[in-house]
């Protein structure tokens, strides 16, 4: 059983949340405990993990520890009308190496994916983002990859796994499982020009903060997410100081709590992670409860799923067809969420047949009608063909 890499949460805390209000969270969650042992991990279930692992953070080397103060920050909000089960799982504790960490976080985030639960990561650095992906080769299914972040993290090949330099690992190792990768809310100045033109070489797509800000543009960004990665240090300083690369720009609380709800709706996302947390740098716990809230809205979210691709066919969608040079573009509009899809003409044998439907708004639809054709549906049948 791959969540024996799991220890149970602190005696310490069950006990201080056993005193908080008596419709909070934490009356409705089930704790991995000691005496209770390891809570039952249904389908559908949201499971709540830590990792205690900073070692490859690079320069926030102590993210990863007191975790304990997003759990108080969560457990004593009060849930919404929710259907859902809740568990918290305890935490993954710092392996021998940093490779043995990887290997617990990996084998415990596709024991629940491959159970069709659904993972929450918290602490950590976003180099376990790494380990979240290759969790998926499991599954033997190409993902998406959504990292909200000021910075690309790409590095080199030649550089070892950290927080800075995960995405070439994750780019160019064997297994590739990737089709997509979308970075949100970059900051230009972090990022070097080369590193800029790579991610559209790749036909990747990369958003800077000023354009991820129109909350419109994130929406179908995580819809199409398998795996959500969410470094705190994309929020600005003043609103999440507990983060040693803070920088004075970045998203506000409300923002980023927004843009986590949109990775929750997202039918697609099956694992969500916020990273680089570091407690010893928290004024107040502002930091810890914003990741608590950002936690709750995401919750708030996947509440709020509304089963449309890839769980219903096509055929129960509005069909809007665009004549243009490029050939017919076919549009898909739900009539149960009023979302929208573009459709990418694939080979029928493709692996990639999954990502045929590309979600959109209804301002492209509108675009491509003028004869505007989006930049996503190029980049997308570049890779689909």
């Amino acid at each position: 059983m791959r969540l024996e890499f799991l220890k149970p949460v602190g005696s310490d805390l069950l006990e201080k949340v056993s005193n908080f209000p008596e419709h909070s969270l934490a009356h409705t969650v089930k704790f991995h405990s000691l005496e209770d042992g390891m809570p039952t991990v249904e389908q559908k279930t949201l499971a709540i993990f830590g990792v205690q692992e900073g070692r490859a953070a690079g320069n926030n080397e102590m993210t990863g520890f007191g975790l304990d103060a997003i759990r108080k920050g969560l457990y004593q909000l009060y849930p919404g009308n929710w259907p859902l089960q809740i568990v918290d799982l305890g935490d993954v504790p710092q392996g021998h190496t940093v490779k043995d960490t990887y290997f617990a976080v990996k084998e415990v985030i596709a024991e629940l994916v491959k159970n069709e639960a659904l993972p929450i990561l918290i602490g950590g650095g976003q180099d376990l983002t790494y380990a979240n992906y290759r969790a998926y080769d499991h599954l033997e299914q190409v993902v998406n990859l959504v990292s909200v972040d000021s910075k690309f993290d790409l590095g080199t090949l030649e550089d070892a796994l950290s927080s800075s330099s995960y995405l070439s690992k994750i780019v160019m190792e064997e297994p590739t499982n990737l089709f997509n990768f979308s970075n949100v809310g970059y900051q230009t100045f972090f990022n070097s020009q080369d590193e800029i033109d790579l991610l559209d070489k790749l036909s990747f797509d990369a958003f800077r903060l000023g354009e991820a800000k129109n909350l419109e543009v994130v929406e179908p960004i995580m819809r199409d997410a398998d795996i959500v990665s969410i470094d705190i240090g994309a929020v600005r300083m003043s609103e999440a100081p507990a983060n040693k690369n803070a920088s004075p720009n970045g998203f506000y609380g409300d923002e980023i709590c927004a843009i986590a709800r949109y990775a929750g709706i997202s039918d697609k996302v099956t694992s969500f992670g916020i990273y680089e947390f570091n407690n010893h740098l928290d004024q107040n716990g502002q930091t810890a409860h914003l990741i608590a809230q950002m936690i709750w809205y995401f919750i708030e979210g996947v509440s709020c799923r509304s089963k449309d691709y890839p769980f219903c066919s096509k055929e129960k969608y509005l069909k809007y067809i665009v004549p243009s040079e490029e050939g017919d573009m076919n549009f898909y509009k739900s009539p149960k969420s009023g979302r929208w899809w573009m459709e990418i003409h694939a080979r029928t044998d493709n692996k990639y047949k999954r990502h045929a439907l590309i979600p959109c708004t209804h301002q492209d639809y509108l675009d491509a009608a003028a004869q505007n054709i989006p930049e996503r549906w190029f980049k997308a049948l570049r890779k689909l063909n």
